[in-house]
């Protein structure tokens, strides 16, 4: 599997990793150890094409998403909240979003080496395996307000 691929999967468990940690409360370590352990690289069973595995996933680079996310949260928050539009608190938006743009806005903010478009567009991708209506273009819209003030290019 390419690297551009396991990076995609590593996204999107990121988001789901994030999104698990909200919703249930548990901690940063307890999450990143589920998904490795339980997640990433297993057989599928009891489906057609039983003995598959699932898309390998980047496992450190997930790691650091998540940990990166918890670490920097007040700033990757306040960055996200400014694009916002005037008077809307980020615990409005639907709680799959909130994962999708903490990921997005960490990942333009701490990792310089992606371009650009590419965060954009693979959060993008992640927010339409959620979603089918307008949530994706304000992923997109979000991401880049968010990355013209990160990424001062």
């Amino acid at each position: 599997m390419s690297q551009h691929a396991s990076r995609s999967v590593a996204r999107l468990a990121a988001v789901q990793a994030l999104y698990q940690m909200e919703v249930s409360a548990i901690g940063v370590e307890h999450v990143i150890r589920e998904f490795t352990e339980h997640r990433f690289d297993r057989a599928l069973e009891g489906v057609e094409g039983e003995g598959d595995t699932l898309a390998s996933a980047d496992e450190s680079f997930f790691a650091e998403l998540v940990r990166g996310v918890v670490a920097e949260q007040r700033r990757v928050d306040a960055a996200i909240v400014k694009r916002l539009a005037e008077n809307w608190k980020l615990d409005r938006l639907d709680a799959t979003v909130r994962a999708i743009l903490r990921a997005g806005a960490f990942e333009l903010a701490h990792r310089p080496d992606v371009p650009t478009e590419v965060v954009i567009d693979e959060y993008v991708d992640v927010a339409k395996s959620f979603f089918e209506g307008t949530e994706p273009g304000f992923v997109n819209g979000a991401l880049d307000a968010v990355a013209r003030d990160v990424r001062k290019t």
